[in-house]
């Protein structure tokens, strides 16, 4: 049986075996087209299902996986959401009622009809790349289907994909003909909830900064000066000095070290102080425009013009039966840096936000942009995607489909510069300080990463939210870290310390499960009711609740 025939069989025993109202969803998807953008099912599909989670079990304890998205904000984000820890805060009566549907739904009529053969075969096949090594997107883009062309014009114009994943030993991205095309992957630490691995995907992400910063004055490319320029930005992301390469300051004529001296500097020293004279300075044709005022500078903010590339994947299994990355790609995430917000603009829209919810509680929040060219945050990026579609094929996301994307990514006090990965990007003693691809370094025997305050990051996590998932669901993290009588297991903890994989990485037999479940909803197109994979109906979450109702968390966690 060939991998389309697989396919099949999967896609026709869930549209026969899988619970729910079709009829409800197939008029739903009806509606979902890629150039009637005011037409959605679900108008609040920029708030997450985990924000109508139960707190609180039957016996009154609380579990607060809140704070990790809902704190008090770092410069330059002025989001203060540490109060959605203590109450609910839907203040619009439609935020009350919970639309994410497939939270509650049994796919185990699904699930239950495939071998792991076959969900094998089909997370290895690549639907990416084309058997002749190029991108089938890009192809497929040249001439896009008319029901993908949302403003009508013919044409594609939004974001082409073109990522090769053929990584230099500097992480750099290289097209078939060995062209570097200004991509560079790095490694970083999952944020703490469902983009662990143990929750149902794998993911990469890759950079890119605008051309300039990739070439010497003279105007050509220069991976030296890209190179420098890049730990710069991320100096300015991270707040703090980044190790380099041993650099000769003297070619660039900046002293990237703040030594006083042009030398031989090792790291980028963090120094942004604008009011004592205090400035970061890119090298090369960047560095010239900086000078002539015409590249705009802050601490915590990419230069417009910066890119991200994110591709969400299902979980193989190597020859060891260790998860890794599956070829067959879940979903290709596209962001932009289209526009500059200095901080007081950025502080008046967080205030703003404020404003809006008390003189207008029941307006829903709306997005400017369409399916093929992206959909405006307000505060200077652009985000734009792409998913499975029921034969398992890349396409356009629709406009539904992209708002749900855009809460997370404008409206929590956990993004820098409206971007999760690469404030915790792996650096200074890392392995190749951070500039690599998962699939050259697994994750497994990753040391632990410290919060600001010097506490174990996913240990803190962990002790507040003992499944490790927003829903508290995965029971296989739950008996990793912890007795059946709730006591911490403190060995593990130790172990985890040393190596972020005991946490990050399921069980094959959990791996296998959640890749059946998502299948699921990628076979019925039912990404409008959520995108989640659950191995069983949640009981975790509300279906429906009142604004103001208490979580039952009486601390705030910060």
């Amino acid at each position: 049986m060939n991998t389309q025939q697989i396919l099949m069989l999967m896609i026709v025993a869930c549209l026969t075996g899988c619970s729910g109202k079709q009829s409800e969803l197939e008029q739903a998807l009806a509606k979902q087209t890629y150039t009637r953008t005011n037409v959605m099912y679900n108008e609040a599909a920029y708030v997450p299902a985990q924000c109508y989670t139960k707190t609180q079990d039957e016996q009154g304890n609380a579990y607060n996986s809140c704070y990790a998205c809902h704190a008090n904000g770092k410069r330059p984000n002025f989001i203060n959401g540490t109060d959605l820890q203590l109450e609910y805060g839907f203040t619009a009566a439609y935020l009350q009622t919970n639309r994410w549907k497939n939270l509650f739904r049994d796919f185990s009529a699904h699930t239950q009809s495939l071998t792991d053969e076959s969900i094998l075969a089909y997370v290895r096949q690549s639907n990416y790349f084309a058997q002749d090594g190029e991108i089938i997107l890009a192809d497929k883009l040249k001439n896009p289907p008319k029901k993908w062309d949302a403003n009508n014009n013919g044409k594609w114009d939004g974001f082409v994909p073109d990522v090769y994943f053929n990584f230099d030993q500097n992480g750099f991205d290289q097209t078939p003909d060995g062209q570097f095309n200004g991509w560079r992957v790095f490694a970083y630490a999952p944020f703490p909830g469902a983009f662990m691995p143990t929750n149902g995907a794998t993911d990469d992400v890759m950079l890119r900064l605008p051309l300039v910063f990739r070439q010497n004055n003279q105007g050509q490319l220069d991976l030296q000066v890209y190179q420098i320029n890049l730990a710069i930005v991320e100096a300015l992301i991270q707040e703090k000095d980044i190790s380099i390469p041993v650099t000769n300051e003297q070619l660039y004529q900046v002293d990237l070290d703040k030594n006083g001296e042009l030398s031989s500097a090792q790291k980028i020293t963090y120094q942004w102080a604008p009011k004592q004279n205090e400035y970061m300075n890119f090298v090369g044709k960047a560095g010239e425009l900086q000078k002539q005022g015409e590249l705009k500078v802050a601490a915590g903010l990419f230069p417009v013009g910066t890119e991200f590339l994110h591709t969400v994947r299902y979980l193989d299994l190597n020859q060891q039966q260790q998860v890794q990355k599956s070829a067959r790609i879940k979903e290709v995430r596209y962001s932009k840096k289209v526009s500059w917000n200095n901080y007081a603009q950025l502080q008046n829209a967080a205030l703003s936000e404020i404003k809006e919810k008390h003189d207008f509680p029941e307006r829903l929040r709306t997005f400017k942009g369409d399916s093929e060219t992206g959909l405006y945050t307000g505060m200077g990026w652009k985000y734009q995607a792409f998913i499975e579609d029921k034969q398992g094929d890349l396409r356009p996301q629709t406009y539904e489909e992209t708002v749900f994307c855009m809460g997370c990514h404008s409206g929590i006090s956990a993004t820098t510069d409206l971007n999760f990965s690469f404030a915790r990007k792996f650096n200074n003693q890392q392995f190749k300080n951070g500039w690599y691809h998962w699939s050259e370094k697994s994750i497994a025997g990753t040391t632990e990463t410290k919060m600001a305050d010097g506490r174990a990051e996913f240990q803190t996590y962990l002790t507040n939210n003992p499944w490790g998932d927003e829903f508290r669901t995965n029971q296989e993290v739950f008996n990793k870290f912890y007795n059946p009588d709730t006591t911490a297991k403190p060995a593990m903890f130790d172990a985890l310390k040393h190596d972020l994989g005991i946490l990050m990485l399921p069980s094959a037999e959990r791996a296998l499960a959640l890749n059946k479940a998502y299948q699921a909803i990628v076979a019925e197109q039912s990404y409008i009711w959520g995108r989640t994979p659950l191995l069983a109906p949640t009981k975790n979450v509300h279906e429906f609740v009142e604004s103001g109702t208490p979580t039952g968390l009486q601390v705030i966690l910060r």
